[in-house]
């Protein structure tokens, strides 16, 4: 369970990583979206869990390793951008967010022709 400090300071975090993560995007390489999809901060505030959602998802590996090389970089200008906010600035560490494209595959199931097992069991009757 989040106390209210740990949820203020988690939004905060992806509300600003998502406008760095706007600005440098061109960065890593043109035609790339990168979001902050959701932050969650441990209990003494030292470190950051940051879900990244990348477009496309075929360049997500190569993009994450890319802003991993690039995580104190982005951890001083995100400093820059909170420090009047927080007085220490967590360790982030950036995972891929898949949810989308496990939506996508949900949806893409659904929409497929399902096996039909009645019809089937009465055939081999």
């Amino acid at each position: 369970m989040e106390t209210t400090r740990q949820q203020k300071i988690s939004r905060l975090l992806q509300k600003e990583l998502g406008s760095i993560f706007l600005d440098y995007a061109h960065k890593f390489s043109t035609g790339i979206l990168i979001s902050a999809t959701n932050v969650r901060i441990s209990t003494d505030l030292s470190i950051a869990h940051v879900h990244l959602s990348i477009f496309p998802s075929e360049k997500a590996h190569e993009i994450i390793e890319k802003i991993n090389a690039e995580n104190r970089q982005i951890r001083f200008i995100l400093g820059n951008k909170v420090r009047f906010q927080l007085r220490v600035i967590p360790e982030l560490l950036f995972h891929i967010d898949d949810s989308l494209d496990y939506l996508d595959n949900i949806d893409r199931l659904l929409k497929s022709d399902p096996p039909n097992s009645l019809n089937d069991q009465e055939n081999e009757v």
